[in-house]
């Protein structure tokens, strides 16, 4: 479910006034070195990482994979259209329910099962989103929460199927539930990690061709301007509509991914203050940019457990998100996936700058 209108403040273009500009060589050069270094960080999580894991922490890296491409979703409607949407969540629920529904009651291919769950929520989630169209404000939010959490309470009532007969495919007779079943080729957890990992790299491709295509653009002028958008002849509802059902798809397939990973589901694990959580780290990771959608799945799923294996307490973890978000408001608007980078950028020139001075001059000749 998606909501529409809410508009997020613009942090403007991402321009450091302190960098030295860039000449076409150099340009060039890191159009060439960016590629090649998603290239090796996606070999070395693909090849080396699984076997360096423990069992947890193979489980926890299954978990960032997936809300990585969830934070993806929401990220993309909130940093590249302006919209907020406030029940993620539920959109991943339902996801999940459909694959669940499909890896019980059928034999079909583990794709084929990702690919209906994205296009059966591309389509309940679009569907919602179209009341939504005519909302804006802070209203539209209270809705769209409401919404997701009357989805969080319809799922308890009919619960995720366990292999029963009916529509629901839940059977409350039932002791020992039989586990969800995972790819042929990706049993283990390791290899299902691996299995993440390479649909999540597909999702990422699918949204960057999105937004680097006439959708992306429509996309930019409708966050500066829905008004500017009208006037220079953009079909403002259809590209709306685009984004909701682009989003949708490709939480849907995380919802898959999910059955798969946790191979048992219950509507517990599915609340409505998720979604609000995930709109946070969202925002703290960046919302504008693909990277910002990684760092959040790390913030929601891997932070927590690298602090309970130190022996913190869990409140501390919602002190720390607290601060997160005050520090991303207030310093960092467009995310630590954005102002890291920067941050390490003038710090290296300040440490190169002493040298610079220090260092001898040449000869008197």
């Amino acid at each position: 479910m998606q909501a529409a209108g809410v508009k997020t403040p613009d942090p403007g273009p991402a321009a450091d006034t302190t960098s030295p500009p860039v000449s076409g060589r150099g340009a060039q050069s890191r159009a060439l070195l960016r590629p090649a270094v998603i290239a090796a960080l996606l070999a070395f999580v693909l090849l080396a990482l699984p076997s360096m894991l423990s069992g947890q922490y193979v489980d926890t890296f299954q978990q960032v994979a997936i809300y990585s491409i969830v934070a993806l979703g929401l990220g993309l409607l909130v940093g590249r259209v302006g919209m907020v949407s406030l029940g993620q969540g539920a959109v991943l629920a339902m996801g999940a329910w459909v694959a669940a529904r499909f890896l019980f009651g059928t034999s079909l291919p583990y794709p084929v099962v990702l690919l209906l769950s994205g296009l059966i929520t591309m389509g309940l989630g679009t569907l919602v989103g179209l009341p939504a169209l005519r909302m804006s404000g802070l209203y539209l939010a209270l809705i769209t929460l409401m919404l997701a959490g009357a989805i969080t309470v319809v799922l308890a009532t009919i619960n995720f199927p366990n292999g029963g007969h009916g529509f629901t495919g839940y059977n409350g007779s039932l002791v020992q539930i039989p586990s969800l079943r995972r790819p042929a080729i990706a049993n283990s957890d390791q290899a299902y990690l691996r299995y993440c990992v390479v649909v999540a790299a597909l999702m990422f491709v699918l949204v960057f061709m999105h937004i680097r295509a006439r959708a992306g653009r429509a996309w930019a002028a409708i966050r500066q301007s829905e008004s500017a958008a009208l006037a220079a002849g953009i079909n403002t509802t259809l590209y709306k509509l685009w984004a909701f059902a682009l989003a949708s798809f490709v939480t849907g397939v995380a919802g898959g991914l999910l059955a798969g990973a946790d191979q048992h589901l219950y509507s517990f694990e599915f609340k409505t203050q998720d979604s609000i959580i995930l709109l946070a780290v969202v925002l703290m990771g960046g919302a504008y940019s693909l990277w910002g959608a990684i760092v959040a799945a790390a913030l929601i799923q891997l932070l927590p457990t690298v602090l309970h294996n130190a022996g913190v307490a869990d409140d501390w973890l919602t002190i720390l998100f607290g601060i997160g978000v005050l520090q991303v408001l207030t310093t960092a608007p467009r995310g630590l996936a954005d102002q890291v980078p920067k941050d390490l950028a003038r710090l290296g020139r300040r440490l190169k700058s002493p040298l610079r001075r220090t260092a001898p001059s040449g000869g008197d000749g």
